[in-house]
């Protein structure tokens, strides 16, 4: 079909409007990437944009002898990889029975827990149970208190209702349990969801530092976004506890050059952004799970 000149100008207002928003978004990486790769003086007189200037690695040979980044990034794939598990499964056990029209009274458990969505008991309430079930600062508090998301429960049923009944049926038929429906019936055809969902909650995950901030003590235990946060806030604070200095090498000066920071920060968002190509394919086919029908 021919197209208007309406038409015409909208899709080159589109065409322009997203080269923009794709620049606003990549420029940032490109400019902590190129002076991670830049020399400390370059970087410190401003002369950095998205190539580098004085190329050299000093920057991540340093970032790589400071041993707590390899604490960090140990304890950061065991809370995102256990977690993301639990998550997963706790998420995918409450959204499959209130899916089900057969399920006694699943609008009012939906409405009960949709509630907590708008509220909670705010950080010291749930701070004192972390206290009482004696999790602070142990492997656990970083994963169960964040066991499942309302949200993404909401969405994973709302994909769960729009699978074929007749699917269901048949299997009874033929014999199977409920059980025996998602897991041979439900799940094969939610992986788009599970991937995409599951995206959400690594990621979540892998940022994740404020409970660590609130719940853990001990710097064989923190998350690498913890130790990241560490070392961008030392060039900030003048009194530098003990505890804190002691985690910088010897290597390390009190105060920590900007390429150092910058070398962390790309170190630290490296994983994400190697694993998102490969489940790229179900997050586009997944990203509208539960806004339509068919």
């Amino acid at each position: 079909m021919r197209k208007s000149p309406g038409r015409w100008i909208f899709e080159i207002f589109n065409y322009f409007f997203m080269i923009f928003i794709c620049v606003i978004m990549i420029y940032p990486f490109l400019f902590v990437l190129a002076a991670s790769l830049s020399s400390s003086s370059h970087v410190a007189r401003g002369m950095v944009g998205i190539i580098p200037k004085g190329f050299n690695l000093n920057a991540y040979e340093e970032v790589f002898k400071y041993k707590y980044i390899w604490t960090g990034y140990r304890n950061t794939i065991l809370y995102t990889v256990c977690g993301t598990a639990i998550n997963l499964f706790m998420t995918v056990c409450g959204a499959y029975p209130l899916s089900r029209k057969q399920f006694y009274g699943r609008g009012f458990f939906t409405f009960f827990i949709a509630l907590t969505m708008f509220f909670s008991g705010g950080l010291i309430p749930t701070y004192l149970i972390m206290r009482s079930y004696k999790l602070l600062n142990t492997f656990w508090v970083m994963i169960l208190p964040g066991a499942v998301s309302t949200w993404n429960m909401i969405i994973m049923r709302t994909f769960f209702q729009n699978l074929p009944v007749e699917l269901e049926e048949a299997a009874i038929i033929d014999g199977c349990s409920d059980v025996g429906v998602l897991a041979k019936i439900v799940l094969p055809l939610s992986t788009a969801s599970i991937m995409t969902i599951g995206m959400f909650y690594a990621v979540g995950h892998w940022n994740s530092w404020f409970n660590a901030f609130i719940y853990l003590r001990d710097y064989d235990r923190y998350p690498l976004q913890l130790f990241l946060r560490l070392i961008v806030l030392l060039n900030q604070v003048n009194d530098i506890t003990a505890g804190q200095s002691a985690v910088i090498t010897e290597n390390m000066e009190n105060v920590i050059s900007d390429t150092i920071k910058y070398s962390v920060i790309i170190v630290a968002a490296a994983p994400i952004l190697c694993v998102y190509p490969f489940i790229q394919k179900y997050f586009v086919k997944g990203v509208m799970v539960g806004s339509i029908k068919g």
